[in-house]
């Protein structure tokens, strides 16, 4: 009986012992969800990037004027909604890399070569992953526009357009329905990627995002949109809600 009773009294030591202990909170997380949309859209001769400015935590909003855009050249840009901490030093890290790149043989980082970079960061950290969900975008050797959109370990994709963030999935059908088929049972004209003028494309990234921010609290305050085009990058900002 004695045998049992210190067996019993051990087994109630040892768990008051892990429920006090000050580092074994089951809530904790090393990660963080900080909100925001960021879209891209490629054209025969463009390529348009908008992200979202407000950064959020819970039903907190910490800022309204964050940039989640890396621009790395008037031709090639990242994006990365997510957790802002792991955004700001995965641009970092490309950043350098992209310098020191230039620096090394004497010219830009192309956009499909800074895509297979971005990939390889990725995935050498996929054991304690970035968590951001990325885009990178911009105009590839022939002038044409260039979209690659990421998970968080590195896999990717080159296509006409993507989106990531908090309001993926209210952006994203929009964007199916005006640039690849009006039905999921109709096939997307072979050349679906150049069918849109610039401004209607411009005018489509502008309506989603409203769209969204009516719906999707993590997305608002405003949105800074870049246009890039063979003359140059354009900037404008698109004032949303605030509430």
């Amino acid at each position: 009986m004695a045998n049992v009773a210190y067996q019993l009294g051990s087994s109630a030591f040892a768990a008051n012992s892990v429920h006090s202990a000050p580092h074994a909170h089951p809530s904790w997380s090393p990660y963080d969800n900080n909100g925001g949309t960021c879209v891209a859209v490629a054209g025969n001769d463009y390529c348009i990037v908008a992200s979202s400015t407000r950064l959020s935590t819970g039903f907190s909003i910490l800022s309204r004027d964050v940039s989640m855009v890396l621009k790395l050249s008037d031709k090639l840009m990242i994006l990365s909604p997510g957790f802002q901490a792991d955004a700001n030093t995965l641009h970092k890290v490309l950043q350098q890399r992209y310098i020191r790149y230039q620096f090394d043989h004497g010219r830009p980082l192309s956009v499909s070569a800074c895509a297979q970079l971005l990939g390889n960061t990725l995935y050498y950290k996929r054991f304690f992953p970035y968590y951001t969900f990325n885009i990178c975008a911009g105009l590839d050797e022939e002038g044409k526009g260039a979209v690659y959109s990421y998970d968080a370990i590195g896999s990717h994709e080159r296509s006409g357009y993507a989106v990531q963030g908090s309001g993926k999935d209210l952006i994203q059908p929009v964007l199916d329905n005006q640039l690849k088929a009006a039905s999921p049972l109709v096939l997307p004209p072979e050349n679906w990627m150049s069918s849109l003028p610039l401004d209607q494309a411009v005018d489509l990234v502008r309506d989603a995002f409203v769209s969204a921010g009516e719906r999707d609290i993590y997305t608002g305050d405003a949105v800074e949109i870049y246009i890039m085009t063979k003359e140059g990058t354009k900037r404008e900002v698109l004032e949303l809600k605030k509430d």
